[in-house]
């Protein structure tokens, strides 16, 4: 930008037209009209002149706010300022600017509409004496049933743009308001959840293709354990993810349009991004960027109730926040509260790195110091020879709700994922004069993010000790498939893949007989349960006092007769 505070590039551009140009910011449209026949002639007289488009943002009141010279095909907007406030008004600011040929909106002209969220996009096209031709005008549409972002009108004649500016705002502003879908509660809050499909494979080869979650059905429950509105989903293919705004500039203009038509304030995307795209798409889009892992540490920050846990939880979101500071400044902080930022590792972004770094020793000393106590009760249960049998699985497999049923205990069950954050043991009498302990462990899920898994492993050492699995699998989920190979997954990772393990298929009165059946002839030993249904559990108990006891000859009377 040079002094005269002309935006784009003045190379070439004599000091006179200079000048010229600048007067442009002395002229003012009156309220109720996008733009005035003599604004228009003065503009496309420079722009031929120059041989370069020349553009104008006016504000409400008709005043240029900013004038941007481009090249002969194309203009680039620059710092156009921030929004006003909430990202689903208008920006309020028009952009009329000029066409060198005969031809209408670009491609170009529509995604500046869309993703500045302006009032409307007005370009005046240029005859070979520098007068006005036609000009074509767009502006953005509330939500509708044809899913139409914008409304481009049939081009005008030079000095016939017949239209009350103040009205269309007016109505465009209340229509807008009116078609938005109502959230669940004043405190919730509204997000576009956001999938970028990469084909990892290619259709041609000789590799199988692994076991698939539907990453898009697990981003909709993961949202809902969180306590917001889902109001879109958002799909996009492509052969690789945009490296600096994950979706294409097409598609990302089209959630932000679709943001504005709903109400939505945040989009939440189904991978990790790096701290450069979070800041690029907040950039450009001036929504809240949210992705898997701060999503999952959110939920984790809601359910921890323990001491242990909120530290946990607390050194994990400052172990992901800290490389997320820089380049946070004054322009995003309006983007703070609501999902993402809540919990007992809550953080100001404006916090020093350095005060970061402390806290996250002092937290990885106290949890080391609840590492070593665990230890030692692990060795005083050892001592007792007393037989440990941890539930695992997927998250919202029905751990807790089996706990519970086994041992009539009251562990807190929601039908949402992560409801369980803090392991539960119980004892579990068999016959015999036998006695177990067993415990209900924080579920997994595909990709757990790596500081999860960091914070969380004194937790997970817990499995350690343990002498059998019980991996629990939703058999009336869709994925189990991959479900169950995530879970082996992350049982690699913490070096206990060669651990005895019982598949346990659980709600198997919700799962079709046939489907039931292939699976358990497909996983040697597995079991299928319901976790409502305790008359359900008698092979799974003698499954598990077959392996913990070594005993090859079993008497289910003895089960029978506790009511199972």
């Amino acid at each position: 930008m040079s002094s005269n505070g002309i935006q784009g590039n003045l190379l070439g551009i004599s000091r006179q037209k200079q000048d010229e140009i600048s007067r442009l910011f002395r002229r003012r449209i009156p309220a109720d009209q996008v733009t005035t026949h003599e604004f228009n002639r003065e503009l496309c007289a420079l722009s031929h002149e120059i041989g370069r488009q020349i553009g104008t943002l006016l504000n409400r009141r008709g005043q240029v706010e900013s004038v941007v010279v481009g090249g002969d095909k194309s203009l680039l907007l620059g710092d156009v300022g921030r929004s006003r406030g909430d990202p689903a008004r208008f920006r309020g600011l028009r952009y009329v600017h000029t066409h060198l040929k005969p031809e209408p909106l670009s491609e170009e002209d529509l995604t500046d509409l869309g993703l500045l969220r302006l009032d409307l996009v007005l370009a005046v096209t240029v005859d070979e004496q520098g007068y006005p031709g036609p000009s074509y005008l767009a502006h953005l549409l509330p939500y509708n049933q044809e899913g139409r972002p914008y409304e481009v009108y049939p081009p005008f004649a030079p000095g016939q743009l017949d239209m009350d500016f103040q009205e269309l705002m007016r109505s465009l502003e209340e229509e807008f308001a009116r078609t938005r879908p109502k959230l669940k509660g004043r405190d919730r809050e509204g997000v576009i959840l956001v999938s970028v499909q990469v084909d990892e494979f290619r259709a041609n080869s000789p590799l199988p293709a692994a076991p698939r979650i539907d990453s898009m059905a697990e981003l909709m429950e993961l949202a809902r354990s969180a306590g917001v509105d889902v109001l879109d989903q958002v799909v996009q293919r492509r052969p690789k993810a945009h490296p600096r705004t994950v979706l294409g500039p097409g598609k990302l203009q089209e959630v932000v349009v679709r943001a504005m038509q709903l109400g939505a304030v945040t989009l939440i995307f189904d991978r990790e991004l790096s701290p450069s795209q979070v800041n690029a798409i907040q950039k450009l889009t001036e929504l809240k960027v949210i992705d898997r892992s701060q999503l999952i540490l959110d939920i984790f920050a809601q359910r921890a109730k323990s001491r242990e846990g909120k530290i946990q939880v607390e050194l994990a979101q400052l172990r992901y926040n800290l490389p997320r500071l820089a380049g946070h400044g004054v322009d995003m902080s309006r983007l703070t509260g609501g999902i993402g930022s809540r919990g007992p590792g809550e953080t100001k972004l404006e916090i020093d790195r350095r005060r970061v770094r402390e806290r996250i020793h002092r937290q990885e000393r106290e949890l080391e110091n609840i590492r070593r106590t665990r230890a030692q009760k692990r060795e005083r249960r050892k001592a007792r020879e007393v037989p440990v049998v941890s539930i695992i699985g997927y998250t919202n497999a029905g751990k807790s709700t089996l706990l519970n049923q086994l041992t009539d205990s009251t562990v807190d069950v929601e039908d949402k994922m992560f409801a369980t954050l803090d392991p539960t043991s119980r004892r579990l009498r068999f016959p015999r004069e036998r006695e177990i302990v067993i415990t209900d462990t924080v579920g997994f899920i595909h990709e757990l993010p790596k500081d999860l898994m960091e914070a969380f492993r004194a937790t997970l050492e817990e499995l350690a000790d343990a002498d059998l699995f019980l991996h629990v699998v939703d058999a009336a989920d869709p994925s189990w498939d991959g479900q169950i190979s995530a879970v082996g997954k992350i049982l690699e990772e913490l070096e206990f893949s060669d651990k005895p393990r019982i598949i346990v298929f659980n709600k198997a009165d919700l799962a079709a007989p046939s489907d039931l059946g292939a699976r358990l002839a497909r996983f040697s030993g597995s079991i299928s349960i319901s976790a409502l249904n305790r008359r359900s559990f008698l092979p799974l108990l003698l499954a598990m006092e077959r392996e913990l006891f070594r005993e090859k000859e079993l008497d289910s009377t003895a089960w029978q007769s506790l009511g199972y």
